[in-house]
């Protein structure tokens, strides 16, 4: 695929359309990354082994229908997350504040992820190029990976997948070997501990930026089949392949410090593994969020902006950022987006598959595979902003329970009694 055809505007066309496994490589890519195997060695190290499980299973079943929805929609529609927010609630301005959230997020990662990669290839070459000129080099090198063609960032997702995991299977039968797993399940946490609540607002925090990207990478799909399929691997892989071998080793090793210990216990084939898993993951942040730029300058001033020119441009910016660390500043930030960003996926569900006036517009230009006109195009949804806004500040302050699950379905509920309610005065004074 050219990168003319990069779709940032427009429905991906039916013979657009890329095989299952591609896709599965790259969408599993955003769940078997380091920054996942460090969150289930957090869990492993702060909970019981059951505790953990369980906590894992039940944030799977949210983020799974969550993901398996928006997915079906970016695979049925052919459109972006951003493009499709405009005809689910959020109209042309509501998807500008979308694709900004994104875009702020995903560059955080890219700069805190490029600074991981730039200390494994400096560590691998004993210093000899500084983590300055290795943060600018790598950052550099995964710019115009990105911009140049989805396709590399295919070819780089199945490299690192298959390494990765391999590592860390490696790891995992060289220790367990050894070890008594029935004294493993009857040992005491060591970390500090985490509640059940707590620990589930933190997955879903850590996964549902790779929720709303999900469309991203499904309008490539062929059918609903297929997102499932991909949803389905990607959990699995994801949540109880990694995350599970996580706990376990945290536990098997009484530490969170996995990287380190993955590192050193495979030598140079872990440094590797560490270089790879965010080399992947840079892949996906920088693509969504130049897709997210794209949307926001597009609405903004009517002018379509080349891909390839926002992707060097974010690219460039993250590197510097990088370098100067100062996005590692950011991680308390983004950890806030696990509460800000379930409402603006709450909205989006309820708004395309529940609102009437959205799916007829989308319905009647997809047989002519357009987009509807901006005549009939809401320029700013206040309801949605509104709801996203209250599901927010619910998940703010209250810590009775869980925060992103509360912000979900109060945005969820709220948008749709807002919906109903417009709806049924309408037909009343009719």
């Amino acid at each position: 695929m050219k990168r003319n055809e990069n779709h940032s505007y427009s429905r991906v066309q039916p013979e657009c359309r890329l095989p299952l496994l591609g896709i599965m490589l790259v969408h599993t890519g955003m769940l078997t990354a380091l920054d996942q195997f460090m969150l289930g060695a957090i869990l492993g190290h702060s909970m019981t082994l059951q505790e953990a499980f369980v906590v894992i299973t039940m944030a799977s079943i949210v983020f799974g229908a969550i993901t398996f929805a928006l997915g079906y929609a970016g695979m049925k529609e052919g459109l972006t997350g951003t493009l499709l927010a405009r005809w689910s609630g959020f109209g042309r301005v509501g998807s500008v504040l979308i694709s900004a959230i994104v875009a702020v997020s995903l560059l955080g990662w890219f700069g805190v992820q490029n600074a991981v990669f730039a200390k494994g290839i400096d560590h691998a070459l004993n210093g000899m190029l500084g983590f300055e000129l290795s943060a600018a080099l790598s950052g550099l090198f995964l710019t115009f990976l990105v911009a140049f063609s989805i396709r590399a960032i295919k070819t780089a997702a199945s490299i690192a997948v298959p390494i990765f995991i391999a590592v860390i299977a490696f790891i995992s039968i060289q220790i367990f070997s050894n070890l008594n797993l029935t004294t493993l399940f009857h040992t005491a946490p060591q970390g500090e501990p985490l509640t059940i609540a707590n620990a589930i607002t933190i997955i879903i925090g850590g996964c549902i930026v790779a929720a709303l990207m999900t469309l991203d990478i499904t309008r490539y799909a062929k059918k609903t089949s297929h997102v499932f399929s991909i949803t389905l691997f990607t959990i699995f892989a994801g949540e109880f392949v990694i995350n599970g071998l996580a706990i376990m080793l945290a536990r098997a090793l009484n530490t969170e410090d996995v990287v380190t210990i993955m590192a050193q216990t495979t030598a140079g084939i872990g440094l590797l593994a560490v270089i790879f898993s965010t080399l992947r993951v840079n892949d996906l942040n920088l693509y969504s969020s130049s897709l997210s730029i794209a949307n926001a300058v597009e609405i903004l001033t009517g002018k379509k902006v080349s891909y390839t020119i926002i992707t060097i441009a974010i690219g460039i910016t993250g590197t510097v950022f990088s370098i100067l660390g100062i996005l590692d500043r950011f991680i308390n930030f983004l950890t806030l987006l696990g509460i800000i960003f379930p409402p603006v996926v709450g909205v989006m569900i309820v708004g395309y598959f529940c609102v009437k006036e959205n799916t007829e517009k989308l319905n009647q230009s997809r047989d002519t595979n357009t987009l509807p006109g901006d005549d009939i195009t809401p320029l700013i949804g206040w309801d949605a902003i509104f709801c996203c806004l209250l599901g927010s500040f619910v998940g703010v302050i209250d810590r009775s329970g869980m925060p992103a699950i509360n912000s979900l379905l109060v945005a969820m509920v709220s948008y749709w009694g807002i919906y109903k309610f417009k709806f049924f005065t309408s037909t009343v004074s009719n």
